[in-house]
């Protein structure tokens, strides 16, 4: 099955916070911001990947939904990342961006899914 590219962005994005993540000093107490990151941006891709074997539309709505929370949250963990002087904001610029990207094709998929319910 070939790859869309809304699965290849979220598999994408969820590589490259795990690159990312590595070069976090986790003695300085950021463990669980690396944690909590790591959890809702690889969670992007998942969601993705198991709406496609979603049992009902409202199923596959409620997937993408979910995938779409995970987004929000992982532009959240960036933030505090920044906060905290573990990652550079060129890096959070480009994170954001890529999520900034995926999180409108989320949405938009939501609201076609939807329309296409009535």
């Amino acid at each position: 099955m070939r790859d869309s590219e809304l699965r290849t962005r979220a598999k994408a994005l969820g590589l490259h916070i795990l690159s990312v993540c590595d070069d976090v000093d986790t003695r300085k107490g950021r463990g669980v911001l690396v944690n909590q990151i790591i959890r809702s941006a690889t969670s992007i891709g998942a969601n993705i990947h198991e709406a496609n074997y979603a049992s009902s539309k409202a199923d596959f709505i409620n997937k993408f939904h979910v995938a779409l929370k995970e987004c929000a949250e992982t532009e959240y963990w960036v933030e505090m990342l920044v906060g905290c002087n573990a990652i550079t904001q060129e890096t959070a610029q480009a994170i954001l961006q890529e999520c900034g990207i995926i999180r409108r094709m989320l949405a938009k998929s939501v609201t076609t899914a939807k329309r296409n319910m009535e």
